[in-house]
């Protein structure tokens, strides 16, 4: 179980690290949504948040919460 929010830690870290190629940043965000724990949800909700970020990325960010929420997890 260690692992999990480890694994939660670096993928929230390459989504938000504009240095980083946009397909990368996209692939984060949906690898956190595949988690579908409520840590995974409140970290793409956190993502949601992030005006710093790209527009598309956000909207990304929310359909996989959207997605979390309606699993009823």
């Amino acid at each position: 179980m260690a692992e999990k929010p480890n694994e939660l830690t670096k993928l929230v870290t390459i989504a938000t690290d504009l240095q980083l190629a946009a397909e990368l940043r996209t692939k984060a965000i949906e690898q956190i949504g595949s988690l579908g724990t409520h840590e995974a949800l409140l970290a793409l909700l956190d993502l949601v948040a992030n005006t710093g970020s790209v527009r598309a990325e956000r909207e990304l960010a929310l359909k996989y919460a959207r997605e979390i929420v309606k699993s009823g997890d």
